[in-house]
């Protein structure tokens, strides 16, 4: 059944991450990471092949994958953070690279997911990017705060559709 809901959520990404809220997104991140040493990514896709569904791919692997491919562990301290979105499993996770990983609790990511899930849930995908943007600088201002340092923006600010 896994498949079929893949099938009909292809273009879902486009639909509920519009122009207008990927730059709102956008902003929400640069203005993000003046406050903290991390490095926010946020992707978003709509549905996964059904070749990788036949594997039986499952959302937090394909994080991982997304994660490598769009280079977010290459920041020099290691402080990368990957917001991934599988809309057609309705599944929100998140990947901090090692030097993240080091000092924050998985359960504070969990909590970040949750919070976004609900907004997604009743189709405020724009509410939840933002609070979950929020979420993390918080976590992020209070284990990697900037200290008044100006940080170098590594990665893109814009979110990636996939």
């Amino acid at each position: 059944m896994r498949w079929l809901t893949h099938l009909v959520s292809a273009s879902s990404a486009k639909r509920h991450f519009p122009p207008a809220t990927l730059d709102a997104i956008q902003h929400a991140i640069a203005a993000s990471e003046h406050r903290h040493c991390g490095e926010i990514v946020f992707a978003v896709e709509g549905s996964l092949p059904l070749a990788q569904i036949a594997h039986g791919l499952r959302t937090r692997e394909r994080a991982h994958e997304v994660f490598a491919h769009l280079r977010v562990w290459n920041t020099e301290h290691n402080t990368g953070v990957l917001v991934y979105v599988l809309l057609a499993d309705h599944a929100i996770e998140i990947v901090a690279d090692r030097g993240i990983a080091a000092n924050v609790a998985e359960d504070e990511w969990r909590e970040v997911c949750a919070l976004m899930q609900q907004h997604f849930s009743a189709g405020n995908y724009l509410a939840g990017a933002l609070a979950g943007v929020d979420a993390i600088t918080q976590i992020l201002a209070r284990h990697f705060p900037a200290n008044g340092r100006r940080t170098t923006d590594e990665l893109p600010d814009r979110p990636v559709l996939l």
